[in-house]
């Protein structure tokens, strides 16, 4: 008798037969990308982030690519997790020309920055546009979140980890006073700088930091918003023994607490004077798997997206990854619970080249998924 592999009490089912999916490689020879997107309105071509500093852009029927952006001056890597690690489109990006960056400077502290393509299809960006709009000091060369959006209420959000080192030593996670570990969310529909959204939930705590959306975070490694239900999903890559994936249904979200350094996934942080009980109304998150070895398991995970793209069979699946075990998965939520766990690695082997070292997803002009290998490759899912 079959028997399938049961995680924190969820059945993970067998694939239902639908569409034959698979996996299409678009280009290869990139820089250890980490993000690939095409801004609202543009169909020809994806904007690709390489983790050096440079920005370059695809052109989806060529095969071509160009620079937009080059700030590798700004950027020294250490390690691994440092470097230009995110970046959003304002929605009027083709006539502002306007987008935001994440990045860690030579200090290795943690940028947000704005800055302005030129031109007539905005493809080329001078990195003398700059605008700094907040810096995050560092402790560590780890931990450095890198995940920046503009969310559906129109505000810049971004994720920041906690700070680095084993086990959150400073406590940042659950540190008000800090921007570490947390969700951000700002307001930069000014011509200048930015300002803080009225309702953000500690706007009246003079002892925290003004931009805190939400916090408990470790490693948040790839946010996305459900682009037909405004739903918000958080990888958290966890210390040495869970993986976790948080969920906050549309207009919520505002001052969770997703429990690090207290908690990782469902159980009390295993180290002698760091974990605790759940805190007050705190979120828990509605999928983890452990680093236990297998296939649904892993050791860093990877956050994606929600389906929505002309693929009928894969609507509303959310689909995630890992870095290490490189295995792509996908869940449902059902009344903020994860159902239908699936396995999907099988079924997209790429027709070249190999997917490994699963760094990010991104979304095409029509919700395509696209998976970014820090390899190089760019891939995206289709239907055969």
């Amino acid at each position: 008798m079959l028997r399938l592999p049961t995680v924190i009490g969820i059945t993970l089912l067998p694939l239902v037969a639908h569409a034959e999916i698979g996996l299409m490689r678009l280009a290869t020879g990139f820089d250890e990308p980490l993000w690939a997107e095409a801004p609202l309105g543009s169909s020809d071509s994806l904007w690709v982030v390489e983790k050096s500093g440079t920005v370059r852009i695809l052109n989806l029927e060529s095969g071509t690519r160009s620079l937009f952006l080059d700030i590798r001056d700004k950027i020294k890597i250490r390690m691994n997790e440092q470097g230009l690690l995110g970046l959003s489109f304002s929605k009027d990006f083709l006539s502002t020309g306007r987008f935001y960056l994440y990045y860690t400077d030579l200090k290795g502290d943690t940028v947000i920055s704005r800055y302005t393509a030129e031109g007539k299809n905005k493809k080329r960006c001078d990195a003398s546009t700059e605008e700094q709009l907040l810096t995050i000091s560092q402790n560590a060369r780890n931990h450095n979140g890198g995940w920046i959006d503009i969310g559906p209420d129109g505000y810049l959000y971004i994720s920041t980890g906690d700070g680095g080192r084993s086990y959150d030593p400073n406590d940042h996670g659950q540190d008000l006073t800090t921007h570490l570990g947390k969700i951000l969310r700002i307001d930069v529909s000014g011509k200048t700088g930015y300002s803080i959204p009225p309702d953000n939930p500690f706007l009246n705590n003079l002892k925290a930091k003004p931009e805190i959306y939400a916090y408990g975070l470790r490693n948040p490694w790839r946010c996305s918003w459900d682009r037909k239900t405004g739903d918000f999903y958080i990888a958290d890559v966890g210390q040495n023994q869970f993986e976790e994936v948080n969920f906050t249904p549309a207009g919520t979200g505002s001052g969770a607490n997703y429990g690090w350094r207290l908690r990782e996934g469902l159980i009390k942080t295993p180290k002698k004077n760091t974990g605790g009980p759940t805190p007050h109304q705190s979120t828990d998150p509605i999928y983890t798997y452990e680093h236990s070895g297998g296939d649904f398991s892993g050791v860093s995970i990877t956050g994606g997206y929600v389906y929505r793209g002309p693929i009928e069979s894969l609507q509303g699946k959310y689909f995630f990854a890992d870095y290490a075990n490189p295995r792509v998965w996908s869940l449902e939520v059902k009344g903020a619970t994860a159902t239908n766990i699936q396995d999907w690695t099988d079924r997209l082997q790429p027709n070249e080249g190999n997917l490994n070292r699963i760094a990010s997803f991104g979304e095409d002009h029509e919700g395509g998924l696209l998976i970014i290998s820090h390899g190089g490759d760019i891939f995206k899912i289709i239907e055969k």
